[in-house]
């Protein structure tokens, strides 16, 4: 009987001891063991066994987090009121740094996240923080960073979600964002219509260079024509003779005769003419006899 209660008793203290001593770590989770208060490094990852008692095993997740940090209220260089809410992605690349240095890093986090924007933020003038965010994303981040190295944790992105202006500054960039379009328009329009005029008058110019170019060639070839016209006439006026020319006038002489006037006008250069007649008469009768 009193085996078995001092198996019983046994079975409880090791049921009791062996979670305590017996510890599995997952490969992105880490443990920092204080032996008597008094750290003796990071442990992990598998199985690892601890000194009941003695030993205290602080659990740290190494995988990366995010940090949501509510919308703050800042002020701008240019004395411009703006709300800012963004998110902080960090994770641990010292265990045991983030379990020493830091008791409620989320706590910490998100103080130094708030005073560090502000301070960013009352550098810059509002058009700046509406256009570059991402810039200020990274100033946030660096600065951050800085603080956070020290507790073992690595600040890895800053992301601003939203930026709200003041209702009178959104109105003022609703009516300049309304005026850019109307201009863009105005722009548009303008260019379209230089264009257009642009492509009209080159046509224009084209089409007036062709009429000309058929011009040239269409005079050009009347010129040829007209130059071949003359080098024919020329050409035949070589062949012809004086006795040509004497029975040409014979000819005229003989249609004048046909009309009713009684008067004939003879030129000056007809007895020139007869003599070519009188030498052709001459040459025939040496030849008949």
């Amino acid at each position: 009987m009193e085996l078995l209660i001092g198996f019983v008793i046994l079975l409880v203290v090791l049921a009791l001891v062996i979670p305590q001593a017996v510890k599995i770590v997952r490969e992105y989770q880490r443990l920092v063991v204080f032996r008597l208060g008094r750290s003796v490094g990071k442990k992990g990852p598998g199985l690892v066994f601890l000194i009941p008692v003695v030993d205290k095993a602080v659990w740290v997740d190494l995988r990366e987090f995010f940090l949501e940090i509510p919308s703050q209220t800042c002020i701008t260089k240019d004395n411009a009121p703006i709300n800012i809410d963004f998110l902080i992605y960090f994770k641990v690349f010292d265990p045991e740094l983030s379990v020493i240095q830091v008791a409620n890093f989320a706590g910490a986090a998100q103080g130094i996240a708030t005073t560090t924007l502000r301070a960013v933020v009352g550098d810059i003038s509002l058009d700046d923080v509406l256009a570059k965010r991402e810039q200020i994303n990274q100033v946030l981040r660096a600065k951050m960073d800085e603080v956070t190295e020290r507790w073992g944790v690595k600040v890895t992105t800053v992301e601003i979600r939203e930026i709200m202006p003041p209702r009178e500054v959104l109105e003022a960039m609703t009516r300049q964002m309304s005026a850019e379009r109307s201009r863009r328009a105005v722009v548009t329009e303008a260019l379209g219509n230089r264009e257009a005029a642009v492509t009209v008058a080159e046509g224009q110019k084209q089409a007036a260079i062709l009429k000309a170019e058929g011009d040239r060639q269409a005079a050009i070839l009347r010129a040829e024509g007209f130059a071949l016209a003359l080098d024919k006439i020329f050409s035949v006026a070589k062949g012809i003779d004086t006795k040509t020319m004497t029975l040409q006038y014979f000819e005229t002489l003989k249609t004048l005769g046909q009309g009713e006037s009684t008067k004939f006008i003879f030129p000056m250069e007809f007895t020139k003419l007869l003599q070519p007649l009188g030498e052709m008469l001459k040459d025939g009768g040496e030849k008949a006899s």
